[in-house]
Protein backbone atom coordinates (compact mmCIF):
# COMPACT_ATOMS: atom_id res chain seq x y z
CA UNK A 1 0.00 0.00 0.00
CA UNK A 2 1.28 3.45 -0.91
CA UNK A 3 2.46 5.63 1.96
CA UNK A 4 0.22 8.65 2.60
CA UNK A 5 1.65 11.39 4.79
CA UNK A 6 1.01 14.97 5.85
CA UNK A 7 3.65 17.67 6.05
CA UNK A 8 3.93 21.43 6.23
CA UNK A 9 3.14 23.26 3.04
CA UNK A 10 6.20 24.73 1.29
CA UNK A 11 6.35 27.60 -1.19
CA UNK A 12 7.52 25.05 -3.77
CA UNK A 13 4.18 23.23 -3.41
CA UNK A 14 2.14 26.12 -4.74
CA UNK A 15 2.74 25.40 -8.43
CA UNK A 16 1.53 21.82 -8.05
CA UNK A 17 -1.49 22.81 -5.96
CA UNK A 18 -2.44 25.49 -8.46
CA UNK A 19 -2.43 22.90 -11.23
CA UNK A 20 -4.42 20.39 -9.15
CA UNK A 21 -7.01 22.99 -8.20
CA UNK A 22 -7.74 23.98 -11.78
CA UNK A 23 -8.24 20.50 -13.22
CA UNK A 24 -11.69 20.89 -14.90
CA UNK A 25 -13.03 17.51 -13.76
CA UNK A 26 -11.92 18.16 -10.17
CA UNK A 27 -13.34 21.68 -10.21
CA UNK A 28 -16.71 20.39 -11.40
CA UNK A 29 -16.77 17.66 -8.75
CA UNK A 30 -15.71 19.97 -5.89
CA UNK A 31 -18.14 22.62 -7.18
CA UNK A 32 -17.40 25.19 -4.47
CA UNK A 33 -14.14 26.52 -5.84
CA UNK A 34 -12.40 29.73 -6.76
CA UNK A 35 -14.37 31.99 -9.08
CA UNK A 36 -11.70 31.53 -11.76
CA UNK A 37 -9.48 28.51 -11.06
CA UNK A 38 -7.05 29.68 -13.76
CA UNK A 39 -6.37 33.04 -12.08
CA UNK A 40 -2.90 32.51 -10.62
CA UNK A 41 -2.76 35.95 -9.03
CA UNK A 42 -5.99 35.28 -7.10
CA UNK A 43 -4.72 31.81 -6.11
CA UNK A 44 -1.44 33.24 -4.80
CA UNK A 45 -3.26 35.97 -2.86
CA UNK A 46 -5.63 33.43 -1.34
CA UNK A 47 -2.82 31.07 -0.37
CA UNK A 48 -0.80 33.91 1.16
CA UNK A 49 -3.82 34.91 3.27
CA UNK A 50 -4.59 31.32 4.31
CA UNK A 51 -0.99 30.52 5.19
CA UNK A 52 -0.65 33.66 7.35
CA UNK A 53 -3.92 33.27 9.25
CA UNK A 54 -3.23 31.91 12.76
CA UNK A 55 -6.44 29.87 13.06
CA UNK A 56 -5.81 27.98 9.80
CA UNK A 57 -4.01 24.65 9.89
CA UNK A 58 -2.96 23.57 6.40
CA UNK A 59 -0.97 20.52 5.40
CA UNK A 60 0.33 19.08 2.17
CA UNK A 61 -0.78 15.53 1.41
CA UNK A 62 1.85 13.25 -0.12
CA UNK A 63 1.65 9.76 -1.50
CA UNK A 64 5.00 8.02 -1.73
CA UNK A 65 6.60 11.47 -1.25
CA UNK A 66 4.71 12.99 -4.23
CA UNK A 67 2.44 15.96 -3.50
CA UNK A 68 -1.14 14.87 -4.24
CA UNK A 69 -3.23 17.44 -2.40
CA UNK A 70 -3.85 19.55 0.65
CA UNK A 71 -6.03 19.49 3.73
CA UNK A 72 -6.89 22.34 6.06
CA UNK A 73 -9.04 23.44 8.95
CA UNK A 74 -10.21 27.00 9.46
CA UNK A 75 -12.63 29.00 11.59
CA UNK A 76 -15.72 30.48 9.98
CA UNK A 77 -18.59 32.00 11.94
CA UNK A 78 -17.06 30.61 15.12
CA UNK A 79 -17.01 27.00 13.89
CA UNK A 80 -14.07 24.88 12.80
CA UNK A 81 -14.45 23.65 9.23
CA UNK A 82 -12.41 21.23 7.22
CA UNK A 83 -11.53 21.23 3.53
CA UNK A 84 -9.31 19.10 1.33
CA UNK A 85 -8.30 18.73 -2.30
CA UNK A 86 -7.00 15.50 -3.80
CA UNK A 87 -5.27 14.98 -7.15
CA UNK A 88 -7.76 13.26 -9.47
CA UNK A 89 -5.10 10.73 -10.48
CA UNK A 90 -5.35 9.16 -6.99
CA UNK A 91 -9.12 9.31 -6.46
CA UNK A 92 -10.55 6.04 -5.21
CA UNK A 93 -7.23 4.82 -3.81
CA UNK A 94 -7.80 5.65 -0.13
CA UNK A 95 -5.56 8.72 -0.13
CA UNK A 96 -8.26 11.12 1.08
CA UNK A 97 -9.42 8.72 3.81
CA UNK A 98 -5.92 8.15 5.13
CA UNK A 99 -4.98 11.83 4.97
CA UNK A 100 -8.19 12.83 6.74
CA UNK A 101 -7.65 10.25 9.50
CA UNK A 102 -4.12 11.56 10.08
CA UNK A 103 -5.25 15.18 10.05
CA UNK A 104 -8.06 14.55 12.54
CA UNK A 105 -5.56 12.98 14.95
CA UNK A 106 -3.76 16.34 15.10
CA UNK A 107 -6.91 18.41 15.75
CA UNK A 108 -8.19 18.38 19.30
CA UNK A 109 -11.09 20.71 18.49
CA UNK A 110 -14.56 19.23 18.17
CA UNK A 111 -17.00 19.63 16.65
CA UNK A 112 -15.61 20.00 13.14
CA UNK A 113 -17.82 20.73 10.16
CA UNK A 114 -17.32 19.89 6.52
CA UNK A 115 -19.29 20.49 3.36
CA UNK A 116 -19.48 18.68 0.04
CA UNK A 117 -21.62 18.94 -3.04
CA UNK A 118 -24.46 16.52 -2.37
CA UNK A 119 -23.68 14.62 -5.58
CA UNK A 120 -19.97 14.28 -4.67
CA UNK A 121 -20.48 10.74 -3.41
CA UNK A 122 -16.74 10.03 -3.07
CA UNK A 123 -16.12 12.96 -0.75
CA UNK A 124 -19.24 12.25 1.29
CA UNK A 125 -18.08 8.64 1.78
CA UNK A 126 -14.62 9.80 2.89
CA UNK A 127 -16.14 12.15 5.46
CA UNK A 128 -18.67 9.61 6.73
CA UNK A 129 -15.97 6.93 7.04
CA UNK A 130 -14.10 9.35 9.33
CA UNK A 131 -17.16 9.72 11.55
CA UNK A 132 -18.77 12.85 10.10
CA UNK A 133 -22.57 12.78 10.07
CA UNK A 134 -24.83 14.73 7.76
CA UNK A 135 -26.68 17.42 9.67
CA UNK A 136 -28.39 19.21 6.80
CA UNK A 137 -28.24 20.57 3.31
CA UNK A 138 -28.07 24.02 1.80
CA UNK A 139 -28.45 25.34 -1.73
CA UNK A 140 -25.64 27.72 -2.63
CA UNK A 141 -23.95 29.13 -5.69
CA UNK A 142 -21.07 26.90 -6.83
CA UNK A 143 -18.48 28.65 -8.99
CA UNK A 144 -17.18 25.31 -10.27
CA UNK A 145 -20.53 24.67 -11.93
CA UNK A 146 -21.75 28.23 -12.42
CA UNK A 147 -25.03 27.23 -10.81
CA UNK A 148 -26.80 26.92 -7.50
CA UNK A 149 -26.49 23.38 -6.21
CA UNK A 150 -27.19 21.47 -3.04
CA UNK A 151 -24.36 20.84 -0.62
CA UNK A 152 -24.42 18.52 2.35
CA UNK A 153 -23.24 19.86 5.71
CA UNK A 154 -21.56 17.34 7.97
CA UNK A 155 -20.29 17.43 11.54
CA UNK A 156 -17.83 15.36 13.57
CA UNK A 157 -18.38 15.57 17.34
Amino acid sequence: MAAVALRSLDDADLDVLFDLMRDPVSVRMAAFTAKDPNDREAFDAHMAKVRSTPDVTMRAITRDDRLVGSIASFIIDGETELTYWIDRSVWGQGVASRALAQFLQTLEIRPICARAASDNIGSLKVLQKAGFEAIGTEVSYASGRDAEIEETILRLV
